[in-house]
């Protein structure tokens, strides 16, 4: 089961549910399961993100991060993980490899126009307030 590791923790972590351990070598990208699968009430979402541990040490990281849940999505949760590292990394069943965050969905609606009020930043484009 997914679990806050501390009271302040924001995230609550995912395991591997692998039945034999998985060899995850540099450059490579596997799924590997958690076993799981959630019923989120509708106007929520579950973000999944790296655990910033195993990025540090070992170059472990997610590929689409945050991965997104859906409210309506039932099926089993599984991590797209890759390794950034120097060296092969070994997933063993019951690892923490990631964590789940819940978070409240904003829906927007949209509506066209012909130009945009103007702002200090305008068109600056990526990176103009920076170094």
């Amino acid at each position: 089961m997914p679990a806050y590791m501390s009271a302040g923790a924001a995230g609550m972590d995912l395991y591997a549910d692998v039945r034999e351990d998985v060899i995850l070598n540099p450059g490579e990208i596997k799924l590997i399961s958690t076993g799981i699968h959630i019923a989120l009430p509708e106007g929520y979402e579950a973000q999944i993100r790296p655990r910033s541990g195993l990025a540090l040490k070992h170059g472990i990281t997610m590929v689409n991060t945050p991965g997104t849940i859906d409210s309506d999505y039932r099926g089993l949760i599984s991590l797209i993980l890759t390794n950034l590292g120097r060296e092969a990394y070994v997933i063993k069943r019951g690892a923490r490899m990631a964590q789940m965050v819940l978070g409240e969905v904003i829906r927007a609606e949209f509506e066209l126009v012909q130009e945009l009020n103007d702002t200090a930043r305008a068109h600056g484009g990526f990176g103009h307030t920076g170094v």
